[in-house]
């Protein structure tokens, strides 16, 4: 199950930074993921500050 950002996001890009498939991108007022090249590993939930991403 891929992972998405909720609208708690800072902008920081750190979960971009982390992403080993560069499924990440910055989006309207917040980062995005995208859906069809997530591999659900959870980098990005272990390095966001306020804990934005999550499992859908």
């Amino acid at each position: 199950m891929a992972y998405k950002i909720s609208d708690e996001c800072i902008s920081c890009g750190a979960c971009a930074a982390e992403c080993p498939v560069e499924a990440i991108a910055e989006g309207d007022g917040k980062f995005e993921i995208d859906a069809d090249a997530c591999i659900s590993c959870g980098n990005c939930a272990n390095v966001c500050p306020v804990g934005a991403p999550a499992e859908e």
